[in-house]
This record gives C-alpha cells, structure tokens and sequence, in this order.
C-alpha cells in the first residue's frame, strides 16, 4: 500500500501493482484538455507505469511542453500506424515543422493524392476512437536492429549501430513498433485535437497549440519557407546525408572533413547569390538581416560584405544596438520587466534620420550605446555612405517595415536568417530547429558571456516569446532566406554542450529539458572543432571566430 498527496491535497493509498492512470480516472484529475503524463515527486512518468513509493502526484496536460511533445510524438506514431496499416510498403518521412504542423512526405508506388490523405485520416480517427493502449518495452539494441531491419528501415539501423548502449525503449501500437526517444501517451484515445492535410508532394500534421490546446491554430501558408526547406533537403542530398545514422558514419570512416568543406561551400554559394541579387538591383542602398536569436547574423552579414566588395559595391554596417533607447525609456512586458526586443526599445525616428541623411550623401554621427550603465554615448564616430555604398542593418526587427519606415521600398532588400535543420534523427524523428538554436546559445553564453546552460534554458521561453511577436510573423516579407545549419554542427557542439548541461541538478525546474538534449547529443559521434574554419558561422558559437570577436 501507497499513501499518495494529490495535487489537490486529497490523501489517497493505493494498492501495490496499481498505475498512475489509476489515480487519474479514480479521483477524477482530467478534463477535456488532453492529460497525457503524470508527474510524481518532481519527475515525469507515463501514465501507464506502475506506482511504487509514496509521494506527490499530479498529471501533466498538453499546456505543459513536455506533455506537449508526448502528445505529438503520440500523434506521430498514430499516423506512422495508420499510413502503414493502408499502405503496407510505404516510407514515411517527418521531415520539419511548417504552417505550425509538421510537414512530412509518404514515399509508395504511387504518387500521394488528396484521397490517400483522406483514407490515412479516418484510419487515424478509427485507431483513436478504439482507444488502443500504446506498450512500453525495453529490448537489447540487438534485437531493436532485428525489428528494424525487418521493417526496411535501413535509416533507424544506421543510427542504432552507432549508440553507445545495451538496451533501448521501443513503443507497440496493436503489434507495431517504433522508437521516438522520449515519453509517450498510453493510449491513442489521448489524441482529441488533430488534422491532416495534402500538402505540396506531401503533408501536413497539424495539433493544437500550448496555449489554445482545444482548438487547431489558424492555417498560414509559409511559401518562402517551404523553399527553403526543400533547398536545405537538395543538399542534404548533394552531401548524400539525410539522418544522423549517414552523419557517423561519415565521421566514423574519417572522412568529415571533406564533408565539412563541401557543406561550407554550399554555404559560401548562397551568400554568393544572394550578393548577386543585391548588386543586380541597382536601386538598393539599404539591406536588412533578421532572424532568431543563435542564426548566426553577425557572421552571415561579415560574409555577404565581403561578397558585396566581390561585386564592387562597398557595404557600410549599422548595428541596431546603437539605436536603444536609455534604459529608463524602455517599454515593460506584462510582468513590468524592461522589454529589450520590442521595435519601441529602440529610437525609430533617430534612426530613420539617419538612414534618410545617409541616403542622401551626408556625413552622420551615430551614437553608440553603453550597455554597462545603459545609456547611449557620442563618441565621435562618423559615417557617410559612399556613391557604390550598401548600408547593411543587423538586428531582430529587419523584417519589420516600421524599422526602415523612411525608405522607399524600392531601395530595400530584407534577408531572413534562420538555422533551420536539415539533419534528422531518423525518418520518424526530426531534430527541432529551436533545440539546434538551444544548444549554439547554450555553448555561446558559457564561451563568451560567462552564463550557466540552466540560466540559458530558463530564459528561452521568453526569447522565443518575443520571436513569436518580432521575427516569425515576418518571414515571408523577405526578399531571400538564408538557412544558417550545417549537417555537422551538432558532432561540434555536443562536446561542450554537454559539459554545460550535466552541471544543471535535479531540483531545478529545466533538469529534464537538459537530460533531454544530453540523451539526444550523445546519439552523435564526436567532430573537433580544429576542422571548423575560421569564417564559418559555427565559430561564432565554438570560438575562433574570424568574426565574431569574444
């Protein structure tokens, strides 16, 4: 017998063998809102595990991102199960997040077609609507090979050959099995909310958000980004590397370092044309770089000046962080703390100023801020824009009209940055671009600001809160998107990354975010990072920077 707190204060005892959905559904701890984990004396368990101590309970909805992703990885295996069980022979490929869903293609006989997605989605709704239980099961790494192999799926056999362990959680769903390398619903009857759509040569999965967890969010087509994906998934097959499996055993043969000069190059080539479409436009004297924060904008914008000079034009660059406005002008956030990223932190009509005396071939002293007591300072530091000048604008907010409101639209050219992955775990499981742009900050902040992992990942959710409002509602304006990823970076980062996160206990609140992304880095062999050149973008976050000085 087990003497149990509820969340709500209740004592209850419960009897050995019973489990934590036991508890659910005796003492009524669910809503309408999907319940998908429970979390008992601070730490996360699936709802169908057994309880073995005393302790406190209380369950974990998909308001909370761990439920969350348990909730999608559910979905996932759902739809993997479905596809399968109509198409026996098809691949299923989740490749990356669009349209606030996940895009992903099925590869058969014959091409996928608006019906197929309609079969797919009532075999989904019936799988759900039967409420099957989803089982648990640790097997030896050996036996997960055999499954796999069994299935065809060459990808997950590559990845499983190089992990440095005995036994591995696999998941069965009425006799499939699959791995997701993280917690899981019991049950499909979990799912509520969910919508599968024909898109381009695949689909989309859609689910609701965190914050509006009943309903699926409002549709938006990311055209640009879409091409930018399918780009980034052209040279994933130039490098003739689409998983992390084909990653290690490039490293493992010894050959990463060709792989590292061919993946720059590709990087090199996009700056390139990118220079080309400025320098074609001979109307353009202003060129803005946004995007989220651990792009790589500072390094990206140094590299397009120097293909600009390439071109003859010569680039003048403005740093945003000069244009704040002093501390004590600052506009708040709804918790009343001082809101750095909004457009308003900044002196817009200073700016525009400035911009609009440089356009027209004056000399203009800019001032330059002073972060230690937050002010800003005039020093005596002049700028004229030449007749073949480019002035080049680094900041979050280059996206955003407001900015540049002085210009004509004409003489503007807008360029969005992001690290958008390219590299996936396996066909069913991809690598979040924002666990990619986690562990580039992480790395940074610990090299050069002196910051803790833990530090670091408590405050992620407010940066890409102000992502959400600043940067992302914006992508689509640009004229040319640069995806800043390279297959190889996380093999670099993994060393240091880790270093930083196994130093994060288990009393703080973002242990299991960092237990997490250290299972996820040590599925990668190790890439030194002497083989990083000194102008890649990556060195901006690993040091030796030709750059980005510390």
């Amino acid at each position: 017998m087990y003497n149990i707190t509820l969340i709500d204060g209740r004592n209850v005892t419960v009897d050995e063998g019973q489990i934590y959905l036991d508890l659910v559904e005796k003492y009524g701890l669910k809503n309408e809102i999907p319940v998908v984990l429970a979390k008992f004396n601070g730490k996360l368990r699936e709802l169908n595990k057994s309880i073995k101590e005393n302790g406190f309970f209380d369950v974990v909805d998909i308001r909370n991102k761990s439920g969350m992703r348990a909730y999608i990885r559910t979905l996932k295996m759902v739809l993997i199960k479905a596809t399968l069980d109509i198409f026996p022979e098809a691949t299923i490929t989740i490749e990356h997040s669009l349209s606030k869903g996940l895009f992903g293609e099925i590869h058969k006989k014959t091409a996928l077609n608006e019906d197929d997605i309609l079969k797919i989605k009532d075999k989904m709704q019936e799988l759900i609507e039967s409420d099957i239980e989803i089982k648990r099961e640790k097997v030896s790494i050996d036996r997960a090979i055999e499954i796999f192999e069994a299935y065809g799926m060459n990808d997950r056999v590559r990845v499983l050959k190089h992990v440095n362990r005995e036994f591995i959680t696999l998941y069965e769903l009425d006799g499939y099995y699959d791995c997701f390398y993280g917690l899981m619903a019991h049950s499909t009857g979990v799912i509520k909310t969910f919508d599968l759509i024909k898109y381009e040569s695949g689909f989309i999965l859609r689910f609701p958000t965190r914050n509006n967890p009943l309903e699926l969010p409002k549709f938006v087509q990311h055209e640009k980004l879409a091409k930018i994906f399918y780009e980034s998934e052209q040279w994933g097959k130039i490098l003739n590397v689409g998983d992390l499996g084909g990653l290690n055993e490039i490293i493992v043969k010894g050959d990463i370092g060709e792989f590292i000069r061919v993946n720059e190059a590709l990087h090199e080539k996009k700056i390139a044309y990118i220079a080309d479409m400025i320098t074609n436009r001979k109307e353009i004297k202003v060129v803005s770089i946004a995007g989220p924060s651990s792009s790589g904008k500072t390094s990206f914008t140094n590299r397009l000046g120097i293909q600009l000079r390439v071109n003859g034009d010569i680039p003048i660059l403005i740093s945003l962080d000069d244009y704040f406005v002093d501390r004590e002008k600052t506009p708040k956030d709804e918790n009343g703390e001082y809101d750095f990223e909004s457009i308003y932190a900044l002196d817009l009509e200073l700016f525009n100023e400035h911009l609009s005396r440089l356009l027209n071939g004056e000399e203009v002293q800019v001032p330059e801020f002073n972060f230690k007591i937050g002010k800003r300072e005039w020093n005596g530091k002049k700028l004229r824009l030449p007749e073949n000048g480019i002035l080049l604008i680094e900041g979050i907010h280059g996206l955003n009209e407001m900015l540049t409101s002085s210009v004509d639209k004409q003489k503007k050219f807008k360029i969005y940055i992001s690290c958008l992955t390219q590299l996936n775990v396996d066909n069913h499981n991809r690598i979040p671009t924002t666990d990619v742009r986690t562990l580039r900050r992480i790395v940074r902040d610990a090299l050069s600001r002196g910051l803790d992992a833990e530090r670091t990942l408590k405050m992620w959710p407010s940066i890409r809160r102000g992502e959400e409002r600043n940067i992302f509602v914006f992508q689509e304006e640009a004229d040319a998107i640069f995806n800043s990823n390279l297959v190889y970076e996380l093999a670099v980062l993994k060393k240091y990354a880790i270093e930083e996160l196994k130093k994060i206990t288990s009393e703080s609140t973002v242990y299991y975010e960092a237990k997490k992304l250290i299972a996820f880095l040590e599925m990668f062999k190790d890439v030194d990072k002497e083989l990083v050149p000194d102008n890649s973008l990556l060195r901006e976050f690993v040091g030796g920077s030709y750059f980005y000085k510390y």
